[in-house]
């Protein structure tokens, strides 16, 4: 999959447009960058650009800007109410999907060398990127603003990272670096910018000094007054939104000015969000207030509520979260996205993926689904109410799975690919025959821990739909019954996709074809055959012990089980991934090495058993 990076470059003007506009279309017209969000304070002088791309392309958007910045920001004549040193302030890169921290920290390296040697300003590192322990917080590396900048510079210990140590009267200087996530979130207060900094002071980690540290980890605050709003905010960054949550942070600031006797208005999420920040904070209200609210949507409508993000503006989640405005950004957003009719055909093309794992989850899913529906058919209904707590406590687990169990669709077959990715190594000499071996081993691992989490995903569900089934709707019960139906599929990701390998100890014996009786108890498979043959790899020449005497032999399923369940760490495998509708039922289970090594107890969680 593409590597993401998102740049969020700060730049010392927030109130000419024609600035504003020309920074921006700076980036947007750099090949590989995607401006997401372009968020302008009159106040504060200041405009945040949010941008995504591949680490070479922001590299090349924020260099961009930085050159229609040198000619149009003179720092000279800049004033407003956040801190800043330079027109080009400060300038993160940000890890965002299938990139690490390591990458990140390149590209600001690679930018504020460029930076430096292009425009011959001062650059500063910062964060992961900082190569001295009191650089790593921009605060610090700001103190004195702008107009320090001359003194400063003057200072062997502030010497720049990259360009020369002399002051630029026109740039100032520029800070890079690479971060986690950072959140700029602001709280409304109707009051002046004193007693807002007092509250600043009193949560933002820092405090008021080394003896005075404030209540929030994780978090830099200070007090200002936006002129053009007519109130006070505490603004704070939030550096780990884990650490410190979005509504931590709010209740806090409430608090402190409730014993000031304070109005709250509201409160702004300047640029964007992860939507799991989002979701932390509509899980907290959701318990604090015994609400009972499953979809996405409307946890963000609750969060948004709390909060008062939409006090001075509209608080549009598509235009403001960022996983949404990257997945609206993609052009192929996977099977899942395709109509009912192209997945299927899809299926049944010629090819290996999507196979019987993508399907396995999509039943899967629908399984989960109907369970979520019977609970809903039974939930809020006057004739049902002493059913309501009943129903609050299983609804969720279905509702939840249904989404985890969708995103395995995609996941299962993009784990396939690698295994098939690694397939086509060359293996002409030693050398490359291992490189090969050694990929095609990681990526049967990563290909059996998808349907592996299928399985116990599955697994996990049946207390719940026997609970439900217990209680539910009468009218619904020909669809509950669908549910342990759709259960004889579910399993099959766990036992399809190892059979169909280049790299089997049995071929197919152990692939999943289960039947059902009009009982409606589901039985192992009598139909199928099982041929044992010598394993490829180099290392082993012989099969495993436990099959060294089946090789070349077929058998019928009830001889196949009979031998299997003789094994103890096989049949605990066994016992592990069955479910019970009715009777035990043993549907099968993986043949890879990887697997047939491993030696899980019964109820040992089945991640364990391929770590």
């Amino acid at each position: 999959m593409a590597k993401l990076v998102e740049c969020v470059p700060n730049f010392s003007e927030g109130n000419n447009k024609e600035v504003i506009d020309a920074l921006g279309q700076a980036i947007s017209r750099t090949p590989g960058c995607v401006l997401l969000d372009v968020d302008a304070g009159a106040s504060t002088n200041r405009t945040v650009y949010t941008f995504v791309g591949s680490p070479e392309a922001v590299v090349e958007g924020a260099l961009s800007a930085a050159r229609t910045a040198g000619q149009l920001i003179d720092m000279s004549r800049h004033t407003g109410e956040h801190p800043r040193m330079g027109a080009l302030d400060v300038c993160p890169f940000v890890p965002v999907m299938n990139v690490s921290m390591e990458e990140c920290v390149t590209c600001a390296h690679v930018f504020g060398q460029r930076l430096a040697a292009e425009l011959g300003v001062p650059v500063y590192l910062y964060g992961e990127a900082a190569r001295q322990e009191s650089r790593k917080a921009l605060p610090t590396i700001r103190a004195g603003e702008y107009e320090g900048l001359p003194e400063k510079l003057a200072k062997p210990e502030w010497a720049p990272d990259f360009g020369p140590p002399t002051f630029v009267p026109r740039w100032g200087a520029t800070v890079t670096g690479a971060r986690t996530f950072l959140i700029a979130y602001n709280i409304n207060l109707l009051c002046t910018k004193e007693l807002a900094h007092r509250i600043a002071l009193n949560i933002r980690e820092q405090g008021r000094g080394t003896d005075q540290p404030g209540r929030l980890k994780r978090v830099q605050g200070i007090g200002w007054y936006l002129e053009e709003e007519n109130i006070a905010q505490v603004s704070t960054n939030l550096l780990d939104f884990e650490t410190t949550p979005l509504h931590v942070v709010y209740e806090e600031v409430c608090q402190d000015a409730k014993a000031l006797n304070l109005p709250v208005v509201g409160s702004q999420l300047v640029g964007l969000v992860p939507k799991k920040a989002m979701l932390d904070t509509a899980e907290f209200y959701i318990k604090k207030e015994k609400l009972f609210i499953l979809e996405e949507e409307q946890k963000i409508r609750l969060v948004v509520s709390r909060l008062g993000l939409d006090s001075l503006s509209p608080f549009h989640p598509q235009e403001r979260i960022i996983e949404y405005l990257v997945q609206a950004g993609e052009t192929d957003r996977g099977l899942v996205a395709k109509p009912l009719s192209t997945f299927v055909r899809a299926v049944g093309g010629r090819s290996a993926a999507p196979g019987g794992g993508s399907v396995s989850a999509a039943a899967a899913a629908l399984g989960a689904a109907l369970g979520c529906m019977v609970g809903l058919m039974s939930y809020g209904k006057r004739q049902f109410e002493e059913l309501d707590p009943i129903m609050r406590k299983l609804i969720p687990p279905f509702h939840q799975a249904m989404d985890e169990l969708v995103a395995m669709v995609d996941a299962d077959s993009r784990a396939f690919s690698s295994y098939m990715e690694a397939m086509k190594l060359p293996k002409n000499t030693p050398e490359e025959r291992e490189r090969r071996m050694v990929a095609m081993q990681q990526g049967l691992k990563t290909a059996v821990r998808v349907p592996c989490a299928l399985a116990e995903k599955v697994s996990g569900l049946w207390p719940a739909l026997k609970e439900l089934a217990r209680h539910c709707n009468l009218a619904c019960k020909s669809d509950i019954q669908v549910r342990p139906w759709a259960g004889a599929l579910e399993a099959d990701g766990l036992t399809t996709f190892p059979c169909m390998v280049s790299h089997p100890v049995l071929t197919s014996g152990l692939h999943l074809s289960s039947c059902a009786s009009q009982t409606g108890r589901w039985f192992p498979p009598t139909n199928f055959f099982a041929v044992c043959n010598p394993c490829r790899r180099a290392d082993l020449h012989q099969p495993l012990p436990e099959f060294s005497h089946l090789c070349g032999k077929a058998m019928n399923g009830s001889q196949c089980w009979s031998h299997i369940l003789k094994i103890p760490r096989w049949k605990a495998l066994c016992a592990t991934v069955s479910q019970r509708v009715g009777v035990l039922q043993h549907k099968g289970l993986p043949c890879c090495r990887t697997v047939c090594e491993c030696s899980g107890s019964a109820g040992e969680p089945l991640a364990s058993l391929f770590s």
